[in-house]
């Protein structure tokens, strides 16, 4: 009973395959205008900053190397750092050395800070609707975080590992994504429009759905007779 149904299922959906089709081409279509006409391209650029040890602390044999202590030291001020990039002092200084025209909090709401698990790498990223201020900003940013770490700590374990670059594309826009998700989003609306006339449709269109539904044998069928074929003999 089970393959009587399923064989009946796919050829409800092979019946209704050209109206399934044309739902998906639509909502292609209106995904990939979506995409390039009403999403507004927003570009990221990021820096990544490194704690390194302290090169003006030698110990007392002249010896500069990379102790224990300074890498574990380092770790546990990853997380101190990423919380003062997003400081008021720092975001003020930026809009000043920028002359921004965006207030402290969009300011903040475009800033990400992204510390790597385990490691003494901080990358900075900035989000904007203009690639080169994004760029700007981010490099403003670590420079004004490390003049700050001079000023708080008296040490210079912050270097810039990679500037930030223009970047050449938006992040938040992917056109083959846009239009792969309104067709599935059309095919499920198109799934669901079948299924529901199915279900709705309670007319007789064999003899399997007489004693489907009825519980009836039937004994015999009548053909349905236009006559066409008479009269095309009749004509010939």
């Amino acid at each position: 009973m089970e393959e009587i149904d399923l064989k009946e299922l796919l050829q409800m959906f092979w019946s209704k395959k050209v109206q399934i089709i044309v739902v998906v081409a639509i909502f292609a279509i209106i995904g990939g205008v979506y995409s390039l006409m009403f999403v507004t391209p927003k570009y990221q650029a990021s820096t990544t900053l490194l704690l390194a040890t302290n090169s003006s602390s030698n110990n007392a044999n002249g010896d500069s190397s990379i102790t224990t202590t300074d890498v574990t030291l380092n770790s546990k001020l990853v997380s101190t750092y990423s919380k003062l990039v997003k400081s008021n002092k720092l975001v003020r200084t930026v809009i000043s050395n920028l002359s921004l025209k965006m207030d402290e909090d969009e300011l903040k709401k475009s800033v990400s800070v992204t510390a790597a698990e385990d490691t003494e790498v901080i990358e900075i990223s900035v989000k904007n609707t203009d690639p080169v201020l994004a760029t700007k900003i981010a490099n403003e940013i670590a420079k004004v975080f490390i003049d700050n770490i001079k000023e708080f700590y008296g040490v210079e374990n912050v270097h810039v590992v990679d500037v930030a670059e223009v970047p050449q594309s938006p992040y938040n826009i992917n056109h083959a994504k846009d239009i792969m998700i309104f067709a599935f989003i059309g095919a499920i609306i198109a799934v669901v429009y079948v299924l529901l006339s199915n279900m709705l449709d309670t007319t007789i269109k064999s003899e399997d759905d007489i004693e489907k539904n009825f519980k009836l044998t039937v004994l015999t069928t009548i053909p349905l007779y236009d006559g066409t074929e008479y009269k095309r003999r009749r004509r010939n």
